[in-house]
């Protein structure tokens, strides 16, 4: 019942996307909280909200470093803003930069973000949506709009804030009257499921999570010549940028530079402009530290001579403020000092296109589960073929190519997801990349089918995202001639599990879809034989083990088995338990006596004698049993084509600890198999809902029991 309630709900998941939920404008209800009933169920009691799904409790602030027993989170006190300070504001005239102050969590990455967030009203408001105060209709609920996977998700919170020593204890606004950034904050802890889950962290993460954008890297000290007009054309399109210094070792980490910069610590980007000073111009760049404070020291600082040598009216247009977090520095000295730009465009035609055009997005859900599409790296051959697959047709080239040049634009960008909830069960963010392959033409038209272990080895890939890395999301933009092409998402060690979304985004039309085995079965017609079609010498044997009854029962057939398999030394099993034989009279048992008679055993005996050929035909290595790769081979020779769905949940169920097959789980798998293809056969023709439920869906809710 389980399993068919899953597939349900993922079928009801699937048309819901296709109704537009997850859209910004149709945000999908975090935790099935509705922000309006809630807050009208607390308007009509009386009673403030009090967040069952986050409460104020210590397993909300943290689980190690700021867990229930860490002396950093002893006296803390859960209090609403009106406990904090008189007349609380939501936003104080207009949500700026300097409302976005770091607290007492690692979180500056996504501090960064925040800021550089209130460079843009609408976008800002996509994220914080308008008429949430603490005057009219307060309530104690608050609600904030997170890009999430590929959807949009509507968060819920009560405004219980952590107070330590009368402070709050993590974001919050140089005005202390104003609590949009916290409450913002506290939305996205809930979602990762503390705000200790928020320490460490690219701001790319931050910027994707409030944009549904698409991020480019920028190694500083392999800069390209143009990354001056680069920034110049994020900012003016309301891009969000964000910078860091490398930190070589932990103890370089947040650790400051004799001119106040600070080691692996996230700045957001605020300004690009040009100064005349001293008869020529000097390229400047604006940055913000989200701690609010400790600024660069050197040339353009708040209070440096350079200054002195710009004109007054322009030197107030570029808003020079004193110790406020934010300050300006040299292009060429930021290219010295800071080694990793990131950038996330809004939308995905400005990371190289001077004009707007709309780029073509396609998204899919993805899973490397261990034994059946967790197949590493290519330096892992026997297993990278089991990946999942995706082909990407780019059909229309480009249309600002240079003479001669015959070319289409590509974005890959992969994203492992949830990752920072896991992080208190003790697993991390995986190294994680992709591999472009160019589809040669005896492949080229195929979509139902993967590609073998033999394509990988005969062919190199033609484009690659970089280095496996342990980031959330790794992308990157190629440019590639008219085709088709495959592209393989993995982490780098096999059997690696996880979850991901992989997004292509293309400039011009293509056709995207993943590639996978479209689900039958070529099973021969049931043996026409009678009596007297069975040689005399199975016939004596059949009497001899059927007893007086001259029927086999389950306990016979078990017998019956177990010798069999005795017999190859070379085979591994734990023999042949009850229910299997079971499932074999079930299949075979034509008159219902729940035995088999001479001629249903000579049939059975003929699919013993057959499958065990497989079987030692797909045990490459002679180890006595199959491996996950090697099962999915050997049931292809069986006739059975499956897609990896259905291969997760036959490895789940069939192999060992070590992922190995041996050879009674083989012939279990074949027989529930069979049984299962022709059962819905034959009910898909009476029953309209059967039918409807489509031949996977059936094989992944009956192969699990």
């Amino acid at each position: 019942m389980m399993a068919f309630a899953e597939i349900a709900s993922k079928l009801k998941n699937n048309r819901l996307k296709g109704d537009g939920v997850g859209e910004h404008s149709n945000a999908i209800k975090y935790l099935n909280q509705d922000y309006e009933s809630l807050k009208q169920q607390c308007l009509d009691s009386g009673a403030l909200f009090e967040d069952p799904h986050f409460p104020a409790i210590a397993a909300s602030i943290g689980y190690d470093k700021l867990g229930p027993d860490s002396p950093k989170v002893q006296g803390i006190q859960w209090m609403r803003p009106s406990e904090i300070t008189k007349n609380p504001q939501f936003i104080v005239g207009g949500a700026t930069r300097t409302d976005v102050c770091q607290g007492r969590v690692g979180d500056c990455w996504l501090l960064a973000a925040i800021g550089c967030l209130t460079l843009n009203e609408d976008l800002l408001h996509r994220v914080v949506p308008h008429g949430q105060g603490f005057q009219d209709d307060y309530a104690g609920i608050f609600h904030f709009q997170i890009w999430q996977y590929g959807e949009w998700v509507d968060v819920v919170i009560d405004d219980r804030l952590p107070v330590k020593d009368g402070k709050l204890m993590f974001v919050h606004s140089t005005n202390f009257k104003e609590f949009w950034s916290t409450l913002l904050e506290k939305a996205y802890a809930k979602l990762n499921g503390s705000y200790e889950a928020l320490t460490g962290g690219s701001t790319t993460e931050g910027f994707e999570d409030f944009t549904g954008g698409v991020a480019e890297t920028y190694n500083l000290e392999e800069a390209p010549r143009n990354l001056y007009r680069i920034i110049q054309r994020a900012i003016a399109r309301g891009s969000l940028l964000g910078c860091y210094i490398a930190a070589t070792s932990v103890s370089e980490k947040e650790a400051k530079t004799f001119k106040k910069l600070v080691k692996g610590h996230a700045y957001s980007i605020t300004a690009l402009k040009e100064v005349h000073y001293r008869g020529r111009l000097e390229k400047l760049i604006r940055m913000r530290n989200p701690w609010g404070h400790v600024e660069w020291m050197g040339a353009w600082s708040d209070n440096s001579p350079e200054w002195n040598a710009v004109d007054p009216a322009e030197k107030e247009e570029l808003d020079v403020k004193m110790k406020d977090g934010e300050f300006w520095m040299s292009f060429q000295e930021f290219l010295q000092y800071f080694s990793r730009l990131e950038i996330c465009n809004l939308t995905p035609d400005a990371l190289n296109k001077d004009d707007v055009s709309k780029w073509h997005t396609t998204v899919f859900d993805g899973t490397w589960c261990r034994g059946s599409s967790a197949g590493g790296c290519i330096k892992f051959p026997d297993t990278f073929w089991i990946n999942p697959q995706y082909k990407v047709s780019l059909l229309e080239e480009d249309d600002d190519l240079e003479e001669n040049e015959v070319a289409c634009s590509l974005l890959v960008a992969l994203m492992q997801k949830n990752r920072r909830r896991l992080q208190k069960l003790g697993e991390h963010k995986l190294h994680i990349g992709f591999a472009i392959y160019e589809v040669p033409d005896e492949f080229k038209g195929g979509q139902s089918v993967q590609l073998k272990k033999e394509f990988f080895l005969r062919h190199r890939s033609c484009a690659l995202s970089g280095k496996f890395i342990n980031l959330r999301e790794v992308s990157n933009h190629f440019r590639l001639p008219p085709g088709e092409y495959i592209v393989v998402p993995s982490t780098f060690e096999a059997h690696k599990e996880g979850d991901f979304i992989l997004r292509v985004f293309t400039e011009k039309h293509s056709d995207t879809a993943e590639l996978d085995n479209e689900v039958a079965a070529d099973l021969p017609d049931e043996d026409e034989i009678s009596e007297d079609d069975v040689e005399v010498s199975f016939r004596n044997i059949f009497e001899q083990m059927a007893g007086k009854d001259n029927e086999i029962s389950v306990s016979e057939l078990r017998t019956i088995l177990n010798n069999f398999v005795s017999k190859y030394k070379g085979l591994k099993t734990d023999g042949f338990s009850m229910e299997s034989c079971r499932q074999m009279v079930n299949l075979q048992d034509k008159d219902g006596s729940a035995k088999l008679g001479l001629v249903e055993f000579q049939i059975l005996w003929n699919k013993m004698r057959r499958w065990l050929t497989i079987f030692l035909q797909h045990d490459l290595d002679r180890s006595g049993t199959m491996s996950s790769c090697e099962l999915r081979m050997a049931l292809e020779t069986a006739g059975f084509k499956l897609n990896n769905k259905i291969m997760q949940v036959l490895v789940a169920r069939y192999s060992d600890t070590d992922l190995g097959v041996d050879f009674d789980n083989f012939v279990c798998c074949l027989v529930k198999l069979e049984a299962m293809f022709r059962l819905f056969s034959s009910m898909a023709k009476d029953n309209h809902e059967v039918s409807a439920m489509g031949l996977a869906e059936w094989l992944m809710l009956t192969m699990r029991g």
